[in-house]
């Protein structure tokens, strides 16, 4: 393991506070150019470009580690294979980009990354990650943030594509938590919210089915009220197909 990984795996070098302004200026504009282009690769081995973009990720300053994240968003994109190599290290960190105390960008950079990222890993291999995004992006379902709101309901209903046997129980939990946000936002006021969130509701309709134990119910105590309420009012179109699939 050369001196750069053992940096990465291990805590993040200091990074000086007192760097000169025209420095610090600098670097974000290099950081810029990889999250754009990754034109760097022209002029380093694209594993020396991921271990610079890792670090950053862990920088103090919020709009390295924002830029970080947008790197490595170019990178899966363009690069997937590269991406996929170190892909436990780059879930680590963009996770943690969820979780993020200070910074709103670094939030939606993280899950913008991750819905390229899921995408071309078609959600495999996740493991516990899987817990971790679910929550944080169902958290992010309300959020103030317009931008937040529309990368976390993308993020939700593609995880809803992605849902594993092992995982099935616990996303089905997380979908009959998340209803009256999914009814909510389908009259977002952002319209890019509200399309993004009938996307999802959609995604997670068969995690809002009954249960075959419940079978013996009858057709009218089976339904929902509020849900076929809500939707017969706004979406008509939402509540045939549920009742077409026999989710309500």
């Amino acid at each position: 393991m050369d001196q750069t990984q053992k940096r990465i795996l291990g805590q993040p070098l200091p990074i000086p506070t007192t760097q000169p302004k025209k420095k610090r200026t600098s670097m974000v504009s290099f950081f810029s150019k990889i999250s754009w282009t990754v034109s760097l690769q022209k002029q380093e081995p694209p594993k020396n470009v991921f271990f610079i973009l890792a670090e950053r990720a862990q920088d103090p300053n919020a709009k390295k580690r924002h830029m970080a994240m947008r790197g490595l968003g170019a990178m899966a994109s363009e690069t997937p294979d590269k991406v996929k190599k170190y892909k436990k290290i780059v879930l680590d960190l963009l996770v943690h980009g969820l979780y993020d105390p200070v910074s709103a960008d670094v939030i939606h950079e993280s899950m913008k990354t991750l819905t390229i990222l899921l995408g071309k890993i078609q959600g495999k291999s996740l493991g516990s990650f899987f817990i971790d995004i679910t929550l944080q992006a169902r958290t992010l379902l309300d959020d103030e943030n317009d931008n937040l709101r529309y990368s976390a309901f993308v993020l939700f209903g593609q995880l809803a594509d992605f849902v594993g046997r092992k995982w099935k129980k616990f996303f089905t939990s997380q979908v009959k938590q998340t209803q009256d946000s999914l009814l909510t936002h389908l009259q977002d006021r952002n319209p890019q919210v509200a399309t993004a969130c009938k996307t999802t509701f959609r995604a997670c309709s068969p995690y809002l089915k009954e249960r075959k134990e419940y079978s013996f119910q009858s057709e009218a105590d089976q339904r929902n009220p509020k849900l076929c309420r809500q939707l017969s009012h706004y979406h008509p179109e939402l509540l045939q197909f549920l009742y077409a699939n026999r989710i309500l």
